[in-house]
């Protein structure tokens, strides 16, 4: 890994029910760097934000093509947060080979949708979907089913949000 590599910009998204929980989905393919292990396929949606694009805006962008989700409500975001990819042997060419980790701000937000409305499978935007299925958790529990290149992230998101997790 080397370490004159950027970061790349990130959002990340802790939905949270009317019940406190959040939602997850299960990733279903490794997409280079950004690997699963078996038994830590679940994560919260998270995606890059584009060029000159707001992270306010880019939250709901990625709500929405990872999971079909645009019933939701502002409650409160982190300050930045990094984490490293792990050593990744695939082509230069991939589109994250380029980044040493990602630099995310994470967001809360309260999901005012219904159930179906929740829809990881349909591609939208042109990207492919990552999850494969999903389920509301409580937040104090998700950073024991993320790699563990995410975990200490997700530790600081739900000591973060932990407000909203009722």
């Amino acid at each position: 890994m080397s370490d004159n590599k950027p970061y790349r910009p990130n959002v990340g998204i802790a939905l949270f029910n009317v019940s406190g929980h959040v939602l997850i989905g299960r990733r279903f393919r490794d997409d280079g760097p950004e690997i699963i292990l078996p038994g830590l396929e679940w994560q919260m949606p998270q995606g890059g934000i584009d060029a000159n694009e707001n992270p306010r805006e880019a939250v709901m962008r990625e709500l929405w093509e990872e999971t079909g989700v645009t019933h939701a409500g502002y409650l409160g975001e982190t300050d930045w947060l990094t984490y490293e990819f792990p050593p990744f042997d695939g082509p230069s060419s991939h589109r994250l080979a380029k980044f040493r980790g990602q630099r995310q701000k994470w967001f809360a937000l309260r999901f005012t949708g219904s159930d179906t409305e929740i829809d990881p499978l349909t591609p939208r935007n042109g990207q492919p979907p990552e999850f494969d299925q999903w389920r509301w958790e409580r937040l104090e529990c998700v950073a024991d089913l993320v790699v563990p290149f995410r975990r200490d992230i997700y530790q600081t998101v739900a000591q973060s949000f932990a407000e909203f997790a009722g």
